[in-house]
């Protein structure tokens, strides 16, 4: 980490207000001061990561574009893709603009995809896969991440082509792809054994398999890449957990399941790292109205909030099973099957700051977003790879949100504070306002510079800082982030605002 002359502590500040209709009181004002704000806990450098679909690399049908706002239905969801250009020039710059970072290649196609270790590979895919996914597509994979700083996240086929006549899985395929890898140069730095196995149905297991069945080929899958790949973090179990009633409901009216606490036992092998992956609700694509969100929601605090309970469930399970290991949430998006029309827009940009603050401050320690540029929950348009509103916030954190966690010493108010990335010492806050009418007061007792993140109008394609739209330059280069100065105080806050405060002589000894 690089130390400039000046002390600066980044404090996150996300005070997130509610709808006007909303029954609960609210505080008119809040007063912080950064100096004295303790360690709380820390997250990793590469915190802000993403995911890249395994179908983007093979092509294959995933999410079809929406028309004229409204979802297709039945198997017209979904829509053939070819593979992403992961050679792209302005692909490669945004990701490398949120570096370091990490990169996952996986989702429930990569449960039943074949590495084709040849030079001639198959037209189709061999008995018992779906999808190939071809030497060069994993050789352009890995010179991606490595242009963008990310190091590389899998999880591995378990589909019937993946295992023995006794259902039980085996390592041939996946030894190749590592192999194959390890040729590159490359690593791959963490490894799940399956994409969201608590959906056992999605992973294509053997008719009546159990979660002792589970049990056996996990423990399998441990022991094999801790000796063929000593340093490969184990992740798991890497299961999905959903907002409400869609959690209910999937395990009720879904595909087979296992609940998240059945993939584990006292006698498996305990992960390197806690993985879990959260969704809050189902886009419309789902086509069931009691699972998905509205429009609305973007402003209401209880959609924001909705995160908390999915780390709570897996904060507990983690430290039943593996205590004391990490914990990642290996993906997630504004909604399952793709996101909402809306999530292309500003209007999610609330949620997607306020969540990344609520997991830092309960001990998540990498958060990993679906996707980087496929579908509407993409950071970057799925077309041109030009970034969203969500990937501008996503730049903004990365270039002022540090690595230590702080305690900001107010409780209900949405107050999250850590340590600058850059700068030793003292505080960015960032303040997400949702009313559309009211201000917010802030009080500080120091100056420092404001970034305000903000859009024209509900449903807008386009961010602003300090009312400046934030678009790319001359060959992709990105925009000055500038700040206006603020005195010590009282600070407002604009309706419908996403700010970030910097306080550059805090001196808090928290972060020196």
């Amino acid at each position: 980490m690089k130390k400039l002359p000046a002390v600066t502590l980044s404090v996150l500040l996300v005070n997130t207000l509610f709808a006007c209709n909303n029954n609960q009181s609210q505080q008119t004002d809040i007063s912080i001061s950064p100096v004295g704000m303790k360690k709380t806990g820390s997250i990793s450098e590469r915190f802000l990561a993403y995911n890249v679909e395994m179908v983007e690399v093979t092509g294959g049908r995933f999410w079809a574009p929406y028309k004229e706002g409204k979802a297709p239905s039945g198997d017209e969801r979904y829509e053939y893709r070819p593979p992403i250009d992961l050679t792209n020039a302005r692909l490669q710059k945004m990701a490398a603009g949120l570096a370091p970072s990490y990169v996952r290649f996986s989702g429930t196609w990569a449960n039943a995809t074949y590495f084709a270790n040849t030079d001639t590979p198959p037209s189709q895919p061999p008995s018992g896969f779906d999808a190939i996914l071809t030497r060069q597509q994993w050789q352009d994979a890995v010179n991606f991440a490595q242009i963008a700083d990310a190091e590389i996240v899998l999880s591995l086929a378990t589909s019937a082509g993946a295992r023995d006549a006794n259902g039980h899985w085996q390592a041939d395929n996946a030894t190749q792809l590592l192999e194959f890898t390890d040729s590159l140069g490359a690593t791959i730095a963490g490894l799940e054994f399956a994409n969201e196995p608590n959906m056992i149905g999605l992973t294509q297991p053997p008719e009546n398999y159990s979660p002792s069945d589970y049990h056996r080929d996990y423990s399998h899958f441990y022991d094999w890449i801790k000796q063929s790949s000593p340093t490969t973090l184990v992740m798991g179990p890497g299961a999905v957990e959903m907002g409400e009633p869609m959690r209910t409901m999937a395990y009720h009216l879904g595909p087979d399941t296992f609940q998240p606490e059945e993939l584990l036992s006292a006698d498996t092998p305990k992960p390197d790292i806690f993985s879990f992956h959260y969704y809050g609700a189902s886009s419309q694509r789902c086509h069931i109205p009691i699972i998905g969100s509205q429009p609305e929601d973007a402003f209401e605090l209880d959609w924001l909030a909705s995160i908390d309970d999915g780390i709570n469930k897996s904060t507990k399970l983690r430290d039943r099973f593996a205590p004391n290991a990490p914990l990642w949430i290996s993906e997630s998006g504004e909604t399952a099957c793709g996101g909402n029309p809306w999530a292309t827009t500003f209007d999610d940009t609330y949620r997607f700051v306020d969540q990344l603050a609520r997991s830092a401050q309960q001990g998540v320690q990498v958060f990993m977003h679906n996707t980087l540029a496929a579908s509407d929950y993409a950071l970057l348009d799925e077309h041109d790879f030009t970034p969203r509103p969500n990937y501008w916030a996503a730049w903004v954190w990365r270039n002022l949100m540090g690595t230590a966690v702080l305690n900001p010493g107010i409780k209900g108010a949405n107050i999250y504070a850590h340590c600058h990335r850059n700068i030793t010492g003292a505080v960015t806050v960032l303040a997400v306002n949702i009313q559309k009418d009211k201000t917010r007061i802030i009080n500080v007792d120091a100056g420092g510079t404001l970034y305000t993140l903000t859009a024209a109008e509900t449903g807008s394609h386009q961010a602003a800082v300090n009312g400046i739209d934030l678009t790319l330059g001359e060959g992709d280069s990105f925009p000055e982030l500038k700040g206006k100065p603020f005195s010590a105080g009282q600070i407002e806050l604009e309706p419908v605002s996403v700010n970030f405060m910097v306080f550059e002589e805090a001196g808090n000894p928290s972060c020196g």
